[in-house]
């Protein structure tokens, strides 16, 4: 194997690496993308429950009977 062929292959292999690691900075990216998203979602969710929370403590009363979660009661042993 000649020296031009071996600088070739070498040449070569670098391109195909670099297209390698070019791809896999794009997908990471869009993954970063996908996990912002998800967090922002999450974040509205928990405020959402917060509030229902909140209002729930203030004013039971306003809580439809079929909305309320049925207390279990107590163990007697």
């Amino acid at each position: 194997m000649g020296v031009t062929e071996r600088i070739w292959a070498a040449l070569t292999s670098m391109i195909k690496l670099e297209d390698k690691v070019t791809r896999q900075s794009e997908a990471i990216k869009a993954q970063q993308t996908k996990i912002e998203n998800l967090t922002e979602r999450v974040i509205r969710l928990e405020t959402a429950l917060e509030i229902g929370l909140a209002r729930a403590r203030a004013l039971p009363e306003a809580i439809p009977p079929a909305k309320r979660i049925p207390q279990k009661p107590p163990n007697k042993n």
